[in-house]
């Protein structure tokens, strides 16, 4: 896990591993929309227009969501709802925000929507396939615990280690995967110079898990043996892997039928990125189950219940735009 990759000289700024991802996945979606644009013969300004447009609707988007879905965990810090850099965004949430920040920029501009969605629809995975590896390199989105030859440890004091060594009632995990002794958890008293102090047993799982600084060695030792985390999925490059398969399909297709049928391919992205999202959840142990009034199943997390939902509007977008009168492609 690598959050923070290296601190620029003179200026003193820390590289996030999280957005430089973000940025090189951004760059070269806007590339690949460009050169698909010019192909079907539309302006690549416009593209890349719109995909500033919706890169920041997408990251405003997938923060609410994430925010609602967690918010239990930001009523005592309500400023951390801003420190997108440390991760915590719902893909899902960006991709809703985002499509209606696109829909008016291009009935503003009079611009052919489904051709230009359909251009969005592809660079949009190229994107997230980068995304997906900050997610890794940030160590959020992570996966169930496994023991296949793939899985990972992420290391004391990353999201995942928290949320093995405590109970998780948002998952119906009444025990912790890693059962830590007390004097690993404590809080610090600010009347007491910030002072950290330890907790009993009884208390441990209602106080802060010790900073990493203040181990001594021989807990420092333990925490990369005994009490090492759990190997887990590495759902980030699962997803990532997924992304790059999606964007390859939907350039395939629409080089064969999309420009033909636009709208065709943003339907067969929500289809068969809803369909992979929820099966991908189903392995991730990152998200709360949900029992709100729109949930499908009670057992499924905030992404499951969308990615169906997903899917099943990409089948009717699909299925009306194969049925539409084939449009000619303009000359390039």
């Amino acid at each position: 896990m690598f959050p923070e990759l290296f601190e620029l000289p003179v200026i003193h700024v820390t590289v996030k591993s999280y957005g430089l991802m973000m940025v090189i996945g951004f760059l070269l979606a806007v590339g690949l929309m460009r050169h698909i644009s010019r192909r079907a013969g539309e302006n690549p300004d416009h593209v890349t227009n719109v995909a500033l447009y919706a890169l920041i609707a997408g990251v405003i988007g997938a923060r609410i969501f994430f925010v609602v879905d967690n918010y239990a965990n930001f009523k005592g810090d309500l400023w951390s709802v801003f420190a997108v850099w440390q991760g915590g965004l719902v893909f899902l949430g960006g991709v809703l925000l985002g499509v209606v920040v696109i829909f008016v920029y291009l009935l503003r501009n009079k611009l052919p929507l489904r051709c230009y969605f359909d251009i969005l629809a592809i660079g949009l995975m190229l994107g997230l396939a980068f995304g997906r590896i900050g997610c890794f390199l940030n160590g959020c989105c992570f996966g169930r615990p496994t023991h296949l030859f793939c899985a990972v440890t992420f290391p004391y004091g990353s999201p995942a280690y928290l949320s093995q060594v405590k109970p998780d009632p948002g998952r119906n995990r009444a025990e912790p995967r890693l059962d830590l002794p007390a004097e690993y958890f404590g809080y610090f008293n600010d009347a007491a110079g910030g002072t950290w102090y330890s907790v009993s047993e009884a208390d441990k799982y209602r106080a802060y898990l010790k900073p990493k600084e203040l181990l001594t060695d021989a807990q420092e030792l333990a925490v990369k043996t005994k009490y090492r985390a759990v190997p887990i999925h590495p759902t980030q490059l699962y997803s990532s892997a997924d992304a790059i398969v999606l964007c390859l399909i939907l350039y395939a297709f629409w080089r064969k039928f999309g420009n033909r049928r636009p709208g065709s391919t943003l339907g067969l992205m929500f289809m068969l990125y809803g369909l992979m999202r929820f099966l991908l959840e189903s392995i991730r142990e990152d998200n709360p189950f949900r029992n709100d009034w729109w949930s499908l199943n009670d057992g499924w997390t905030i992404s499951q219940n969308l990615g169906i939902y997903l899917a099943a509007t990409g089948l009717i977008i699909f299925i009306t735009s194969l049925r539409a009168k084939p449009v000619k492609p303009k000359p390039v």
